[in-house]
Order: C-alpha cells, then sequence, then structure tokens
C-alpha cells in the first residue's frame, strides 16, 4: 500500500525528519526559485543540509535483485536522508504519475518506508512524501 501526503502540519508530528528535510527544500526554492536545471538544485540542497545538520548521502547507487541474484540494472538516488529517506529531485513544470513511480521503485529495491518527491521546477515548490509498505 503506498500512502502519499502533502499536509505539513501532519508531517511534522509524525516525522520530524521528512519534515526538516522539505524545510531545506523550501528554503532552497526560496532562494532560487524556480528554473535551473535538477542539478543546481542538488548542489544547493547538499549545502542547505550541511548547513541544518541534516545527514545525507548523495547520488546513491540502489542495486536491484532478482531471484537472489543482484541485476547489472541499478538505480541511482538522488539523496538518502538520515539512513533511510530517499529523495528524488525533479526541476519539471509539471509532475506525473511515472515520477511517483519511480520513487515507489526505490522504495520497493531498498525496503525503505519512506520517500520524498521534490520537484523545483514549478513556481513553489511541489513535494509529494510517499510511504510505502
Amino acid at each position: 500500500m503506498t500512502q502519499m501526503s502533502t499536509d505539513s502540519s501532519i508531517i511534522d508530528q509524525r516525522d520530524p525528519d521528512t519534515f526538516a528535510v522539505i524545510g531545506a527544500a523550501m528554503a532552497v526554492h526560496t532562494t532560487l526559485g524556480h528554473g535551473f536545471l535538477e542539478r543546481v538544485y542538488q548542489e544547493a540542497l547538499a549545502i542547505e543540509f550541511k548547513n541544518r545538520n541534516i545527514p545525507f548521502e548523495i547520488e546513491v547507487h540502489i542495486p536491484i535483485s532478482y531471484d537472489g541474484h543482484i541485476l547489472e540494472s541499478s538505480y541511482r538516488a538522488d539523496f538518502v536522508c538520515f539512513s533511510d529517506i530517499i529523495l528524488e529531485l525533479k526541476a519539471l513544470s509539471v509532475l506525473n504519475d511515472s515520477h511517483m513511480n519511480q520513487i515507489i521503485h526505490y522504495l520497493k529495491a531498498t525496503g525503505y518506508r519512506r520517500g520524498l518527491l521534490l520537484n523545483f521546477g514549478a513556481e513553489r515548490l511541489d513535494h509529494k512524501r510517499v510511504v510505502y509498505g
């Protein structure tokens, strides 16, 4: 079952780590606005995470296994924060279902339960929280 929430007050009470990541993303979007390439937001977000003491890894390799075998194909997550929140960044005018499916596949492959899809391409930061499992 996949559940999405974008209500910051609910996220703050139930998941302060996710709330902290969204706050950092909002700060980046407020400063840079929309229109840059995804890589620009990724670099700025890494700086913001450091400034806020949010633990993160960038460009995390996600192996995929099948029937006990690791496949040559793999994913690469833009960030993993707090050791268990996968972040996928976009810089698009509109998100679609394929973007949400991408983060769901990341969660399936890792066994993590929490993910964030962050879109910096719109006038306002668009964020989708995904809880898998």
